[in-house]
């Protein structure tokens, strides 16, 4: 069967209880920071010599319109909504329970093993080929910007059973507890200069964001919530870019002493806060419209490769410039932001996702396969230790690329590290056990 067939199936049989917004939110937010990535990240040929420009860099109103594409707050929101009702129904079978963090490590960890195992082969031979080392690197770590936020939300996966105990217990105190961390953390590192602990904020700010799924998932939000939380963000916003003098951009600006987003502050905590107010605000119109099944299939037929597009847009990208290269450079020789930059755009995205396409041929495959164990799952402490590893290997390879200055020109420790990590964490006993 067609991965076409199996998604007009699911949508023909998807129960009513669904909630199908959810779905649909996190497609959005997936496909956003893709297209986010393929306008800002500007590729061209200056004095013929190949040069990647940021357009945050060049354009200062394309600021602004990172609250738009910086939508990884909604990926944490609709990740709490989706693994609140997850775990509820596992905890109910005490095998499932075991399972459970296994199983949805799964999902997450499977689709990075051929990223990392091709970036480091690619790195290998440009050793041999003696290609300059920090090319490589340079390419690598763009190449694997996305799993840079996938290895935070693996963690905050990870503690799932203890971050639903303590909303059970306090609600909405944990995200205010949360909140209230991360403007300390904030306040320290900007006034008192130990920017050091801005880190700590990578698990405030999306472990708050993911608690805010288990409120909507709870149904705590009802009718005034989502206002209340728009409201919220945007008055908080509103302090943090004017006052208080936080930078407008939610993405990484080159040349900027202070990010939103890499450690991220408490103005992404704001913008998460408007934008879950305004997905909350639409929930009910996009399920109504959802019901449709031709509409529903599409979501499903999205969702079904959707991490196979999050890990290999910037790998397809990188690909192009090198296809284009060979013919000439096409699309390359104009300097980003001008006239002719732009007249180039919708034909430097049609080429970009006719290139994404091999990658979801190849790869789209072993995705779907994630979501099938054929094994026992490891337990919670086996898939912990795993998700660790992998975590700390991925991070490493984010912020440094695959490509090393060594015998084998591979920053081979990291890179086993993971791999390893995901084996430990999805690869259990020959028994096989329920999933959900």
């Amino acid at each position: 069967m067609t991965i076409f067939a199996q998604a007009r199936s699911m949508a023909e049989q998807t129960p009513d209880r669904r909630n199908r917004a959810a779905d649909f939110f996190r497609a959005v937010s997936i496909i956003l920071v893709v297209f986010g990535h393929w306008f800002l990240i500007a590729p061209y040929v200056d004095q013929g010599e190949l040069r990647f420009a940021e357009l945050l860099g060049v354009l200062p109103w394309t600021h602004l319109a990172t609250w738009v594409f910086q939508v990884m707050p909604v990926f944490f929101i609709v990740g709490g909504f989706a693994n609140a009702s997850s775990w509820a129904s596992a905890r109910r079978d005490p095998e499932r329970r075991r399972a459970w963090q296994a199983v949805r490590l799964r999902r997450l960890l499977v689709p990075t093993v051929p990223l990392v195992a091709l970036w480091c082969i690619a790195a290998a031979i440009a050793r041999f080929a003696e290609v300059p080392p920090e090319l490589i690197r340079d390419g690598s770590r763009a190449a694997l910007i996305p799993v840079w936020f996938l290895a935070v939300y693996i963690m905050v996966t990870v503690v799932v059973p203890v971050s639903t105990e303590i909303w059970r217990r306090y609600g909405l105190v944990s995200v205010a507890a949360l909140a209230a961390a991360a403007v300390c953390v904030d306040l320290i590192a900007f006034i008192g200069g130990e920017s050091w602990l801005r880190w700590a904020n990578y698990g405030f700010i999306w472990l708050a964001m993911h608690q805010l799924g288990y409120w909507w998932h709870g149904g705590g939000s009802g009718r005034h919530g989502p206002v209340v939380l728009l409201f919220i963000g945007l008055v908080s916003l509103a302090l943090l870019v004017g006052p208080l003098g936080y930078p407008l951009s939610m993405v990484s600006v080159p040349g900027a002493e202070i990010s939103n987003s890499k450690p991220p502050t408490v103005a992404m905590l704001a913008i998460g806060c408007v934008q879950g107010g305004l997905m909350l605000l639409v929930e009910k119109p996009v399920s109504r419209w959802l019901r449709s099944v031709r509409a529903w299939f599409l979501v499903i037929l999205v969702s079904r490769m959707i991490m196979t597009v999050y890990l290999w847009h910037i790998t397809a990208l990188i690909a192009l410039v090198g296809l284009s290269l060979l013919v000439g450079g096409p699309g390359l020789d104009a300097a980003p932001g001008g006239t002719t930059w732009w007249l180039w755009r919708p034909v430097w995205i049609a080429a970009l996702i006719a290139a994404l396409l091999p990658f979801l041929l190849v790869f789209g495959s072993l995705e779907a396969g994630s979501r099938r164990a054929h094994t026992r799952p490891p337990g919670p402490v086996r898939a912990t230790l795993g998700a660790v590893m992998t975590c700390a290997g991925l991070t490493f390879l984010a912020l440094n690329g695959a490509g090393a200055d060594n015998l084998l020109g591979v920053n081979a420790i990291p890179a086993l590290l993971a791999l390893i990590g995901v084996g430990l964490s999805t690869v259990g006993g020959a028994e096989r056990t329920k999933s959900r």
